[in-house]
């Protein structure tokens, strides 16, 4: 298939004039030493005036809020946002994956519910897979559900849960039948953050800052009617979020003011006199390369899912792209900055966003998947390579001895 650049015609350059003009006018500038709930403040009244304008949920179904636009579109809109530091950090979980995976195996009622309110920045959501006894294989979770009557009560616990310190509903995943093969005997439910019994606290990583959590469940409730896709079918719904969450890590434009960013890497390099030297040149260029390369590679699968063909397995080409791509912004950066990437003057902000920049960036070989799952999910699905043995397939997980199981209650 040609990539062809639907982002020229003459419609879609009518939708970047007026999203130019509406970014220039309401982008709201990044204020410093905003507190966390002043900085979740102006996310929510921004990504309210971003539905209101038409710019939330551009390729979503107009039925649930959406605009019911082309990824042409998105694009138009990812290429124009990325001129700004927009607030919609906490949006970016159920934007890219708990909505969509919603919208794909939710109830009508779900749908009407929550995708609006999701939309308009009501409401925040976050994903509760991993548990401290399954990362990369998340089938092996212990979390259980147990059905009482009309409800469903949960016990276990959750880590690296990004965005569920603000979160008001999120999708968890839990085993509902443990006589059942790992992956067989799982369900996804919609969980109030906000229920008795759930208890958020925060994991700071190596940036200082504390962006993800870990979260556990005592005895917390959950109605039957808050189950994503099918009871037992928890595990086809987290393929489906997990394919959305790929793409969606993949496909992100970072703002050309990251320091990352190939653009800020520049300015970087003439800031510090060395942009003129070959060998300098030469990391920039073959680094603007791979980036426009995965941007085609990104425009490529939002045409072909346009088109009805999905990307499917191929979103973790995307994500593993995108990680390998942050990985040589890093060397570079380390090669422009030298020691000023691990200590700068007091008052340099601009050297302590690169700092923090290249401590947060490993993270992205870990979160939604680490790069050699996506390997392997390359090649068993992709390049039709043979699978690893995996002898606890068909064992029902009762039996199996994994990470730290037991019977319910907190771990």
């Amino acid at each position: 298939m040609t990539v062809v650049d639907v982002t020229q015609n003459a419609a879609t350059q009518d939708f970047r004039s007026s999203v130019r003009a509406w970014l220039g006018a309401h982008a709201p500038a990044p204020v410093p030493g905003l507190t966390a709930e002043e900085q979740l403040r102006r996310a929510r009244e921004f990504q309210a005036a971003l539905y209101d304008a038409g710019y939330a949920g551009i390729t979503w179904p107009k039925e649930v809020g959406g605009q019911g636009l082309t990824p042409a579109e998105q694009q138009v809109f990812s290429d124009e946002a990325a001129e700004y530091d927009l607030p919609v950090y906490p949006f970016s979980i159920g934007m890219g994956m708990c909505g969509p995976t919603v919208a794909d195996l939710g109830t009508p009622e779900q749908k009407q519910r929550y995708l609006p309110k999701l939309l308009r920045g009501e409401e925040i959501w976050c994903q509760l897979f991993s548990e401290p006894g399954a990362g990369s294989d998340v089938a092996s979770l212990q979390t259980r559900a147990v059905l009482d009557d009309d409800q469903w009560v949960v016990n276990g616990q959750k880590v690296w849960t990004t965005n569920a310190q603000f979160a008001d509903f999120g999708a968890l995943l839990a085993r509902t039948d443990p006589d059942r093969p790992k992956h067989a005997g799982l369900t996804m439910f919609i969980v109030d953050m906000h229920a008795p019994g759930v208890t958020v606290r925060p994991l700071k990583d190596m940036s200082g800052r504390a962006p993800f959590n870990e979260v556990y469940f005592d005895d917390v409730r959950i109605p039957v009617g808050d189950v994503i896709g099918q009871v037992g079918g928890g595990w086809h719904a987290a393929v489906t979020m997990l394919g959305h969450e790929r793409v969606s890590i993949g496909a992100t434009r970072k703002p050309k003011s990251n320091p990352l960013e190939f653009a800020s890497l520049v300015e970087l390099a003439r800031r510090l006199g060395v942009a003129g030297e070959p060998a300098q040149r030469e990391r920039l260029a073959e680094l603007y390369a791979h980036e426009r390369a995965l941007e085609l590679f990104n425009t490529r699968m939002r045409q072909e899912t346009a088109a009805g063909d999905p990307p499917g397995a191929r979103g973790s080409v995307a994500k593993l792209a995108g990680a390998l791509q942050l990985r040589r912004a890093i060397e570079v950066a380390g090669q422009l900055a030298g020691a000023d990437a691990v200590a700068w003057e007091p008052d340099d902000a601009r050297a302590a966003e690169l700092a923090l920049g290249i401590n947060s960036a490993p993270a992205s070989s870990i979160a939604g998947g680490t790069n050699e799952v996506q390997h392997n999910i390359i090649g068993e699905r992709i390049l039709g390579l043979p699978k690893e043995p995996q002898v606890d397939r068909d064992v029902p997980f009762r039996e199996l001895k994994v990470g730290t199981q037991r019977e319910g209650g907190r771990r």
